[in-house]
């Protein structure tokens, strides 16, 4: 394996996404179908405007229940975290690792001229990162 420098030698493409005004029910049915620990959140036009952890879900169906409120009719784009930090394809791996690891995110989406290429997760870079190191290190000494 060559030496894993972009965010294209290991992202995901075509991701799964959801709806900003998708029924917050259908996002935890995908999150947890997919075993996912999140999802990237997208509008009519296919471009990022959220994303919605696992933690979002559980937060927004605990307050729900809280408030003797139904988490039945609560919508993805009131849980979801609007902030999005993303990065490009071309972007370098570790660049990207390291600020996944300061805003402590397991996840970002994969944006290319405004529209939503792929997502990059924590696992997929450590996978990358990893099978690197493996091919760098003689059989002898694994």
């Amino acid at each position: 394996m060559s030496k894993p420098t972009q965010i294209q030698d290991c992202m995901r493409r075509n991701p799964l996404t959801i709806g900003v005004d998708a029924k917050l029910s259908q996002a935890i049915e995908t999150i947890v179908e997919h075993k996912l620990t999140g999802i990237t959140v997208v509008d009519e036009q296919g471009c990022a405007v959220g994303i919605l952890s696992e933690l979002d879900c559980l937060q927004s169906v605990l307050t729900a229940i809280y408030n003797d409120g139904d988490p039945a009719h609560a919508l993805v784009q009131d849980a979801m975290t609007v902030e999005v930090n993303s990065c490009g394809p071309a972007d370098n791996i570790v660049e990207v690792a390291q600020s996944m690891l300061q805003t402590r995110q397991r996840r970002r989406p994969v944006i290319e001229s405004g529209k939503l290429v792929g997502q990059v997760s924590s696992s997929n870079i450590l996978w990358a990162l990893l099978e690197h190191a493996r091919s760098r290190v003689p059989d002898s000494k694994r």
